[in-house]
């Protein structure tokens, strides 16, 4: 017979690569992982893991029997949802939403006003992170929901094994003090702010990505970026304190661009997709969570047309 609790160890391991990794993450010292991914060994009767240097892979046997646990454990967590809802008489259950600062701000926090009014047997926990690191916690049930962007000529990995809808889709704004030549126009050209002092985000991210080829193509220059944050409302603040210019999603401006000139760039209508992931198999409680975050930002979108 095989145990649901060392199936859980064996997917947590598989997903994050190491024995040691997935006893942080679950709170278990190494060696207690260890032991019981041998009884587990003994259990199947036949080796799971491997070693490769420092890190460990599923052996042929192991990668049969991971992917049976996955099915295993998702029907588990359904039969869970599905009793809990029973017994309240509606959704209910702890969802997990990760979400990246603006979406959180924009998206999030309204639906989780109203699914407290909605559906007050549902529990959101809400994390920031980025999506680069929400899909493989996603996978591993860390989180249920996530929340992630894409911006143009900038594709996201596509997830076969999971399930993307597109929330909505915002401009792209400059950014600029309220004193700066360029303020007063309706468009500004990206090619007369190549003087600019930027801020932007982190080397790495999509919106560095994106901003850098905004620049080059369409102004012409490689952007002097001297301001780097992956929190928009610092970088707005750096606008307003020290002059700089930015290149920002419309949501964020609600929260913190007042004051400041927010113009469209003149050269092309550049933007991103919010987009949700979720896995395949969806509880009544991630249902209403998803169709709530749909709610939120159909009347954003509405707005912003």
């Amino acid at each position: 017979m095989l145990d649901l609790h060392r199936l859980r160890l064996l997917r947590e391991v598989h997903g994050r690569g190491t024995v040691h990794a997935a006893a942080r993450a679950l709170g278990y010292s190494p060696s207690a992982v260890s032991q019981q991914l041998a009884v587990l060994e003994r259990e199947a009767g036949t080796a799971l893991l491997e070693r490769t240097g420092r890190n460990v892979r599923l052996t042929d046997a192991g990668q049969v029997l991971v992917r049976h646990a996955i099915a295993l454990l998702e029907g588990v967590e359904a039969a869970e949802a599905d009793l809990a809802t029973a017994a309240a008489g509606r959704a209910a259950g702890a969802v997990r939403v990760s979400a990246f600062q603006t979406a959180a701000l924009s998206i999030v926090a309204p639906a989780v006003r109203a699914l407290a009014a909605s559906d007050p047997d549902i529990r959101v926990e809400v994390v920031e992170a980025e999506v680069e690191q929400a899909v493989p916690a996603l996978r591993l049930h860390q989180y249920d929901v996530a929340i992630g962007d894409e911006y143009d000529d900038l594709p996201r990995p596509v997830h076969a094994d999971l399930r993307r809808e597109r929330l909505l889709r915002e401009g792209l704004r400059v950014v600029l003090p309220p004193d700066h030549p360029e303020a007063g126009a309706a468009e500004v050209p990206l090619s007369r702010l190549a003087g600019l002092a930027w801020a932007g985000c982190q080397p790495g991210t999509g919106h560095r990505s994106m901003q850098l080829r905004a620049c080059r193509q369409y102004g012409g220059f490689e952007p002097d970026v001297r301001y780097s944050s992956d929190d928009f409302l610092i970088q707005l603040a750096m606008v307003r304190t020290a002059g700089a210019g930015a290149l920002l999603p419309e949501l964020v401006l609600a929260h913190g661009g007042a004051g400041l000139a927010v113009r469209r760039p003149a050269e092309a209508p550049l933007g991103r997709e919010v987009y949700l992931v979720t896995r395949q198999v969806r509880t009544p409680a991630v249902e209403a969570v998803a169709a709530a975050l749909h709610a939120v930002a159909a009347g954003l979108s509405k707005v912003e047309s």
